[in-house]
């Protein structure tokens, strides 16, 4: 007896296809699919969001000094003249970053290693590089959905059969977050 489905995929298909669909799931919280592949997925995003549950508040913050360059109010970096040579000019600016404790950084390997990377693209201007911009899904995983599902043992997500799709009589469902 097999421990998973192998969806009449080869592996590395099957993994591909795992893994876009869980990345989908967390990235808009619901997504329409068959049932087995339905019922595969729910198993990898429960394991994530179960991590993230368990490593939400495993941080701690650090006070560091960033030298960042001037801007002018065009948003270029101010330039002045020393020695005969442009130089930028630097500021320096005390930031409060999140650092992550080992447990806490295993675990953002451990999703990096399942997750795509997503790139949102504004409506306006699809196709074009401009305005582009990366979603960090761990950062969601740890920040949204580990405090939101805190007092949930498990059940992370919900299955909800519509019925058969018409070319080949699957049955279709959603599979979405609770």
């Amino acid at each position: 007896m097999a421990k998973y489905r192998k969806l009449g995929r080869t592996s590395d298909q099957r993994k591909a296809l795992l893994r876009s669909q869980v990345t989908a799931l967390i990235y808009k919280g619901r997504i329409i699919t068959t049932e087995a592949r339905a019922k595969e997925v729910r198993k990898i995003a429960d394991g994530l969001i179960a991590m993230a549950v368990k490593e939400k508040d495993n941080y701690e913050t650090v006070k560091v000094t960033a030298k960042v360059p001037r801007k002018d109010k065009d948003g270029k970096r101010v330039k002045e003249v020393v020695d005969g040579k442009k130089v930028t000019v630097f500021d320096s600016v005390e930031k409060e970053i999140r650092k992550d404790l080992p447990s806490r950084l295993h675990a953002r390997r451990q999703m990096l290693r399942v997750l795509y990377p997503v790139t949102e693209v504004p409506t306006a201007a699809a196709g074009r590089k401009k305005g582009t911009k990366n979603v960090d899904l761990v950062a969601k995983l740890f920040d949204e959905y580990g405090p939101k599902y805190a007092s949930r043992n498990g059940g992370y997500t919900r299955i909800i059969k519509i019925g058969p799709r018409k070319g080949d009589a699957a049955m279709e469902v959603v599979l979405e977050l609770v």
